[in-house]
């Protein structure tokens, strides 16, 4: 079962985690890291050469994710391959027991440490949508039937704070046109904005198939603030936030950052802003089971009225034997 999308598609507010596979072979950090954050969060996001930068692949690290009993959301990038390739890792993903996909453009080469690297750019994300979704359907790109359909929830991106933002709402109703199962937003800090940039998607979701997560990543100072607000497109940390930061000073800075990412977590999960929260924490995810616990939240799936996996297979069997 995917417990993912099971706890998505019952109701759930869900919370998912980051990790960045490690640039070279010692995978024991990492390790770690996936033990800590598998029991505290529904998924696990694995990036794949974020921010142009070469690192171990999203699907080496997803299939970890599934060896270590976690639900991997592997991250699938048009960047560096084109449609065979990006098919025949999709293909690859499933048979290794992957059932999530994040669907993306990726960054440009020119931003990264590879700045000589050729940025391939045969699929965008709506197409990898697109193309995911035939795979589902059991079909290649091409339309030619495969031996056996893939079964994958599928993820895509919006920048809530992008400015201009109409574009944004433009592609999001593209990707969910196309059949985007539910969106990961890029970091968003104002969060009464954010609200109401959902109230607005809210009518373009598919009459509320499509869920939405709150991408929100953890502020370890204020040079990390400032930093975001003048050099990451499409993130803005309000002055209020900005301000909070100053007065913690260097001392109070990383505690400051956890109290306001679960205030964040809380904002959305009490005015039922979104259907869950992404959180992001590189190089400090240790801090996200902490988080949670100042947020309220126990362990993954909080249950908002839905029944656990174990109830619905038992009920069913229970059905099945009447």
């Amino acid at each position: 079962m995917n417990t993912f999308r099971w706890a998505l598609e019952a109701g759930r507010f869900v919370v998912t985690g980051e990790v960045g596979p490690p640039k070279g072979t010692d995978v024991r950090q990492m390790q770690d890291t996936l033990d800590l954050l598998i029991p505290a969060v529904d998924a696990l996001n694995v990036t794949e050469n974020q921010s142009a930068v070469m690192r171990m692949g999203s699907l080496a690290v997803s299939h970890e994710v599934v060896l270590r009993g976690g639900e991997p959301i592997c991250q699938v990038a048009g960047r560096d391959r084109n449609r065979l390739a990006l098919q025949n890792d999709l293909l690859s993903a499933h048979f290794l027991g992957i059932r999530n996909v994040l669907c993306l453009t990726g960054d440009h080469p020119l931003l990264g440490d590879h700045k000589a690297a050729k940025p391939v750019y045969d699929f965008d994300s709506v197409n990898l949508v697109q193309c995911v979704k035939n795979l589902n359907a059991g079909r290649d790109w091409a339309g030619n039937e495969l031996q056996g359909a893939t079964d994958f929830f599928v993820g895509a991106v919006v920048a809530p704070d992008a400015d201009p933002l109409e574009p944004q709402f433009m592609k999001f109703q593209k990707k969910v046109e196309v059949g985007a199962d539910f969106f990961q937003t890029q970091a968003v800090y104002d969060m009464e904005a954010f609200a109401r940039f959902m109230e607005r998607v809210r009518s373009l979701v598919d009459g509320g198939r499509v869920k939405v997560l709150a991408g929100l990543v953890v502020l370890g100072s204020v040079g990390m603030a400032r930093y975001m607000n003048d050099r990451v497109s499409g993130i803005r940390v309000p002055p209020a936030v900005l301000s909070e930061m100053e007065d913690a000073g260097k001392e109070g800075a990383r505690a400051k950052g956890m109290d306001i990412c679960a205030r964040q977590i809380r904002f959305c999960l009490d005015n039922r802003v979104c259907d869950g929260v992404h959180i992001m924490a590189p190089g400090r995810e240790s801090l996200i089971p902490d988080i949670l616990a100042l947020a309220g939240i126990g362990g993954p799936s909080l249950a908002l009225g839905a029944e656990a996996p174990d109830d619905c297979e038992r009920r069913d069997a229970a059905k099945g034997s009447r």
